[in-house]
């Protein structure tokens, strides 16, 4: 071929190779992993939710748990019901009474494996390239839960929707009631093993100055005054937040100067928080996440699994940053 014709041949090559490769088969193609998705703030309005609602990284997820009082207690009920009769548009349903907490454990909503919890939320369309809204229809500390254990697998793009479903329908934002087929993704876990605490740990930080243990149940439950478990009171060294203060009468986050002045403790300690479940843990745990603690981890078991345990010590005295909750 002569050397002026090269050129035009290049040309030549160039489209013939562009029409086979749009001609090609799903399966023929090389596949091309999607851009990493914007970032976000960790905690999101409902007005930024409705603005972003269609954009294709964005996956938003109910986590909804109701607890109802009955004559045995406290009881849970899955909140899929509710996310039946009307979600936020686009939302899939996070089952934390289903596959998202382990089937064999003996305590109710513990972790399950990163593996198993992986897959869960790629077959609910999470992946490694795209955005979370979690939301909840009452108590933020549910979506807090599935948050915590995004961040335990290793994923960090997800927030919180402030004041959750309220905060939509309160805005005048639509509803819908249709079933959602999500589309099924891959999110690879990296697991982060520090972000959950085991009994043995706990009970290693009782003596441990460097360690501060956090209640997060009301005043009136650290005080020992009434008792939801096994055996009143709290943790032996534990202070107090209850999880109720961490809110407005909206159910929206305070401020981060209230919150500041709430939970003062330095930011790079290793801090352990508790509650009875892990559940609203999750939401303390999630806002000194935002406030800038580095070493925080959440005590999965909990009083479900401490009180449990006579030999595992408690007490009863009062926390004297909290003495009027």
């Amino acid at each position: 071929m002569s050397l002026h014709k090269l050129p035009q041949f290049r040309l030549v090559l160039i489209a013939a190779l562009a029409l086979l490769s749009a001609c090609a088969g799903p399966d023929e193609r090389t596949d091309v992993a999607p851009a990493p998705a914007a970032r976000m703030d960790t905690l999101v309005s409902a007005e930024w939710l409705s603005q972003h609602l269609d954009e294709p990284d964005l996956v938003i997820l109910d986590c909804t748990v109701i607890v109802e009082r009955d004559e045995n207690g406290l009881r849970e009920r899955s909140g899929r019901p509710g996310y039946n009769a009307g979600h936020i548009p686009g939302a899939q349903f996070a089952d934390l009474m289903g596959n998202l907490s382990d089937p064999d454990a003996a305590l109710p909503f513990t972790a399950p494996t990163p593996e198993a919890f992986a897959k869960a939320m790629g077959a609910l369309g999470v992946g490694d390239n795209t955005r979370v809204v979690l939301y909840s229809a009452a108590n933020p500390a549910w979506a807090a839960r599935v948050w915590w254990m995004l961040r335990w697998v290793g994923f960090d793009n997800a927030a919180l929707l402030d004041g959750g479903l309220s905060a939509w329908t309160g805005a005048g934002l639509p509803l819908a009631d249709e079933p959602q087929k999500p589309v099924a993704r891959t999110l690879t876990p990296r697991t982060r093993p520090g972000l959950l605490a085991d009994r043995d740990e706990v009970f290693a930080a009782i003596s441990d100055d460097s360690v501060e243990i956090v209640d997060a149940l009301p005043a009136p439950h650290y005080r020992g005054e009434m008792s939801m478990y096994e055996r009143p009171g709290h943790i032996v060294t534990a202070s107090n937040v209850p999880v109720t203060s961490l809110v407005d009468d909206k159910g929206r986050f305070r401020s981060r100067d209230e919150l500041s002045a709430l939970i003062g403790s330095a930011r790079d300690t290793r801090t352990i928080t508790y509650c009875g479940g892990g559940i609203a843990a999750s939401s303390l745990a999630f806002t000194m996440v935002r406030l800038g603690f580095t070493d925080v981890a959440i005590y999965d078991g909990s009083l479900r699994e401490w009180t449990a345990d006579p030999f595992l010590p408690m007490e009863t005295s009062p926390d004297p940053d909290f003495p009027d909750q």
